[in-house]
């Protein structure tokens, strides 16, 4: 990921208008800043939430609260906690998608 040319920004998320974005079960809000090809997010999942889509897209995701269960195309599976992360790039790995059972709230660079 390269970073596009950007001023020094401070983004206080609790006065990004959130927008609202259904799952293939519960939904998910994403508060949004847009730099350039980078897109900043602060997400949070409903409790039940299951991805709609399978993804390929790179992804820095970073679980701020509660546990993300990620799953690839392939079948392999991994549960993220408050406090971890995972990393893979465009096309990096088998495709993926998130799911949650109890609600979480994710910091994600893409």
């Amino acid at each position: 990921m390269k970073l596009p040319t950007s001023p020094f920004t401070v983004t206080d998320w609790s006065k990004v208008e959130p927008t609202k974005h259904a799952g293939e079960t519960g939904q998910a809000l994403w508060r949004t800043l847009n730099i350039g090809d980078l897109r900043v997010r602060m997400v949070e999942y409903s409790p039940g939430y299951l991805a709609d889509h399978w993804c390929d897209r790179g992804h820095v995701i970073f679980v701020v609260k509660g546990e993300l269960d990620s799953e690839l195309r392939d079948g392999r599976k991994f549960k993220l906690t408050a406090g971890m992360s995972y990393q893979v790039s465009d096309f990096g790995d088998a495709a993926h998608r998130s799911s949650t059972a109890t609600g979480a709230t994710l910091f994600i660079v893409d």
